[in-house]
């Protein structure tokens, strides 16, 4: 049985996914502030936390930004409008997915089936091949799903690891965002190639020497991303 954590800070609404998130079968800690939920975190095991952005005090890009300083737990966050900025920051500030309100609880409950798929025993789609690849400075090793950079492991969380597993599976061919959100969100044609875009650049900033300049996730203008060194 997983364990949701719940930071919303309308009531109803927050009563009605936890109702709703409960009767498909999770355990739901829900609370209505981001000061809350991390408190929350610090004393009870969770398995995803889903996050409304609109939070009173404390935002909810800075939780979600203090929610990874805490470690990798999967975050989907709740936006009030699908809005670009607002959905790339909180992409950037290291969500792995995001629902639009007004929040459908059965769209809410598919994707957080999704990423606990993604963070369990199917999150090693794409790495079959058991042992330690070396690429460049960069050590993969696909079975105990650890990436090492000069020797010094990399935190990934599990949406940027699973990508880069996706990606390295298949060095030098180039990878459409629409298969990258199929492989690693279970998103089809719905899917927004802007999970893409933020979990590259945050996969990025953590293997790249230089991020501006990538050498192991190269962009191919009008097509996707390959990875490399070639």
């Amino acid at each position: 049985m997983s364990q949701v954590l719940l930071i919303e800070d309308h009531q109803t609404v927050r009563d009605g996914l936890q109702l709703a998130l409960t009767r498909q079968g999770h355990t739901v800690h829900a609370v209505g502030t981001g000061e809350q939920g991390l408190e929350r975190l610090r004393t009870t095991p969770s398995d995803v936390v889903v996050l409304d952005l609109m939070l009173p005090g404390m935002d909810g890009f800075e939780v979600c930004r203090r929610i990874r300083q805490l470690g990798d737990l999967p975050i989907i966050m709740l936006t009030a409008r699908n809005d670009d900025m607002d959905v790339v920051a909180g992409l950037e500030a290291g969500a792995d997915d995001y629902v639009v309100k007004p929040v459908q609880a059965r769209v809410l409950e598919a994707r957080i089936r999704a990423v606990l798929r993604r963070t369990g025993g199917d999150s090693r789609r794409g790495g079959d091949r058991a042992g330690l690849e070396q690429h460049g400075a960069l050590t993969i090793d696909r079975a105990a799903l650890v990436v090492s950079k000069d020797g010094t492991p990399v935190s990934l969380a599990p949406t940027e690891l699973r990508l880069l597993l996706e990606l390295s599976h298949t060095p030098g061919q180039v990878l459409s965002r629409q298969q990258l959100l199929e492989a690693v969100w279970e998103h089809g044609y719905l899917g927004d190639s802007r999970l893409v875009d933020a979990c590259v650049q945050r996969v990025r900033a953590k293997i790249e020497v230089d991020s501006s300049a990538p050498v192991y996730i190269q962009t191919v203008r009008g097509f996707g991303y390959r990875f490399g060194p070639l």
